[in-house]
């Protein structure tokens, strides 16, 4: 009885938890079926959703491609508007010259062309006529471009050593220390600047001694005769040092102890240049100069000397010297003008210098500068400053160059006086 009263119950119970799972069970079939669908639509959503994301994501790569196109084309917009202000800087600041500098170019190419004959008759001047007069020099030169005329050989109609080898602001500054405006003056001073022997100057009035001891004052010059006790030995320190030295007042006959210097006979020994000098062997300087000068009128050297030294006719000429007597007539009526006319000299010679060397600034920024010159910041304000620089200096030299022509009008009133003299 037991046993079957508890399988009632148990029926019972079960009966009613049936009647309560049971439309829970449909609900939870309802829901999950409900919940298949949603999951369905959620993941075509989010299929959806990836499919606007990928997009967005092509359209945000586009953007930056957009982004980086249009920096590029702004960076290459400013490089432009960069490159019109150099272009007209460049034009503006070297546009004017062209007119100049195609002269100077076509005047080089003459210079090119006729290289071979004019230093083959340059390097026949510097190394035979040094000793002789000016109208034997100019006789030998015409002699000498007309063979080379014959043989073929390229030089220039006329002649100047001063066009060839000279340099027109170096030649200045030595009329500034002392050296006659006379082309055969001028000659021997480019005569001593390109020789390889030492210049002994045949000076009996004085101007290569004067010229040299102006010129090289600035380098510390030493200057001794054969007759002090003690020359060797500041010969000796100056060639350590390289200070140039002015040996004055020889005579026919030089010290043999002087025969290593003028032959430059330097040998090589750890490393340094080496020169013996009577019983020492000094340090070689290459900076070391060395000037002779003699107040003999007309002294006969023995081959022996001559062949060491390069020997110059530095006797006044009649030009330098009525240049001179001009001068000092002028500083005499008119030391104003004549003190201003040396001050004029002085600028337009500085002028001169820093002109050329803001020349070739120029001509190396242009050779030196790689690709295009446009995209080169550095150059244009290099051409540019260099160029106002110049303009200024021209615009200044002018203004002198008048104010010289006017001084040296009133000062050649007293060129009569002069040549009398």
């Amino acid at each position: 009885v037991s046993t079957q009263s508890t399988g009632v119950k148990a029926m019972d119970i079960y009966d009613r938890v049936a009647k309560v799972v049971a439309p829970k069970k449909e609900k939870l079939k309802e829901a999950e079926a409900l919940l298949k669908i949603q999951m369905d639509a959620l993941a075509e959503k989010q299929g959806e959703l990836k499919a606007v994301l990928d997009r967005l994501q092509l359209l945000n790569d586009d953007l930056d491609l957009k982004k980086n196109k249009l920096q590029e084309l702004e960076e290459a917009k400013e490089m432009c508007e960069k490159k019109l202000v150099r272009a007209e800087k460049l034009l503006g600041g070297l546009g004017g010259e062209k007119t100049r500098w195609t002269q100077s170019a076509a005047d080089l190419g003459d210079l090119f062309d006729n290289v071979a004959g004019d230093v083959l008759v340059s390097a026949g001047l510097v190394a035979y006529l040094g000793p002789f007069t000016a109208d034997f020099r100019q006789e030998q030169l015409k002699e000498w471009v007309e063979g080379c005329h014959k043989l073929e050989i390229p030089c220039g109609e006329t002649f100047s050593l001063a066009s060839t080898l000279g340099d027109a602001v170096k030649i200045r500054s030595w009329n500034i220390a002392g050296l006659p405006v006379d082309t055969f003056s001028t000659d021997n001073g480019i005569i001593v600047d390109n020789t390889s022997r030492w210049p002994l100057c045949i000076d009996p009035q004085g101007q290569a001694n004067k010229w040299i001891k102006n010129l090289e004052k600035p380098n510390q010059l030493k200057v001794i005769k054969l007759t002090d006790p003690n020359y060797v030995r500041t010969l000796e320190n100056s060639i350590q040092f390289g200070h140039p030295v002015l040996l004055e007042n020889v005579y026919e006959e030089l010290d043999p102890i002087l025969e290593p210097v003028l032959l430059k006979t330097t040998f090589r020994q750890g490393g340094v240049d080496l020169i013996k000098l009577g019983e020492n062997s000094i340090e070689y300087s290459h900076d070391f100069k060395f000037y002779i000068t003699t107040k003999l009128r007309n002294p006969h050297y023995l081959p022996e000397v001559s062949v060491k030294v390069t020997l110059l006719n530095f006797m006044i000429t009649p030009i330098g010297l009525e240049d001179q007597l001009l001068s000092i007539v002028a500083a005499k009526e008119k030391p104003d003008l004549e003190e201003k006319k040396n001050e004029l000299i002085i600028e337009g010679a500085a002028s001169r210098k820093q002109l050329k060397e803001i020349e070739d600034k120029i001509l190396e920024v242009l050779s030196s500068s790689e690709g295009n010159i446009l995209e080169d910041e550095t150059a244009i304000q290099v051409l540019s400053s260099s160029k106002v620089l110049a303009q200024e200096i021209s615009e200044k030299q002018e203004v002198a160059n008048k104010t010289e022509e006017e001084i040296d009008e009133t000062r050649n009133g007293y060129k009569p006086v002069a040549a009398h003299s």
